[in-house]
């Protein structure tokens, strides 16, 4: 398995003084995602539960519904089948009764229902391919149980602590129990391998839990709860416009500027007990 950290010098200087000092960098390589020997995606991201991610992007992206549609995910070599094993190439073999992504040979990427395209089409194909759509999940958790989460993630985030360059993500029972915090240097990335343990675990759909983002909450990352039948999104940061409007859409509660005993909720404040 590739590291998840490295060393490089770098010149530091403060105010007046300066000096060469080794520093400990976050590490960043590609991984191959492919579907029964066809690439699918490459995406850059950090060495680790690697199989969760590409667990959690084939669920997010509508390939599969359940840890059942996947014979197998295993490492293999990459385009010169000669070289020695990088860990940088996944293979997902789907079982025979799970219908096979269309790859536009021409981009060397899948198109599905669910990615691509802008605004009120984006919208309207996520909720099509939704299998697990949040909006009926009766959960509720009380906005001091939410004001504790982002201590408890950042506690969590070891790379971080040594790195200060990675995104975290982490999946919460109602009472503020954490269940899985994951760290890439891709907040989708990070988000990809919770919702890949969550599979993995026989927790999909994932009601009754609070996903909560380090960063920002973008539509992507809105569109990975949705899919998961995640009923509450919680960030440190803000919103996008196209977030809201897919968390309304789907009756996900989106919650941002999650800082201390402050919040703002965008949809779905009723899941939210002060």
């Amino acid at each position: 398995m590739g590291r998840v950290t490295a060393r490089r010098r770098a010149h530091h200087v403060a105010g007046a003084t300066a000096e060469a000092r080794p520093e400990t960098l976050v590490v960043e390589e590609p991984l191959e995602i492919r579907v029964d020997g066809t690439p699918i995606t490459v995406t850059m991201r950090t060495p680790g539960a690697d199989v969760e991610l590409a667990q959690g992007f084939l669920l997010t992206e509508g390939l599969i519904r359940q840890r059942e549609d996947l014979v197998s995910v295993r490492y293999c070599r990459g385009a010169d089948e000669d070289r020695v094993n990088t860990y940088n190439v996944l293979d997902a073999t789907l079982a025979p009764d799970v219908p096979r992504p269309e790859v536009d040979v021409t981009r060397n990427f899948y198109t599905t229902s669910s990615c691509g395209v802008c605004g009120k089409a984006s919208l309207e194909a996520v909720r099509l391919s939704s299998r697990h759509c949040p909006g009926d999940d009766p959960t509720t958790v009380s906005a001091a149980a939410l004001s504790a989460m982002p201590a408890k993630l950042r506690e969590a985030q070891k790379v971080f602590a040594s790195t200060g360059g990675l995104h975290a993500a982490a999946l919460f029972t109602a009472d503020g129990t954490m269940l899985v915090v994951r760290e890439d240097i891709g907040r989708h990335n990070a988000v990809d391998k919770v919702i890949g343990w969550a599979l993995e675990h026989n927790r999909i759909p994932a009601s009754g839990t609070v996903l909560l983002v380090s960063g920002r909450a973008s539509f992507e990352l809105t569109q990975k709860a949705v899919m998961a039948g995640i009923p509450i999104l919680a960030a440190v940061s803000a919103p996008s416009s196209l977030a809201v409007d897919l968390a309304s859409q789907s009756g996900l509660t989106l919650v941002a500027f999650l800082r201390g005993d402050s919040m703002n909720v965008y949809t779905r404040p009723d899941r939210i007990i002060t």
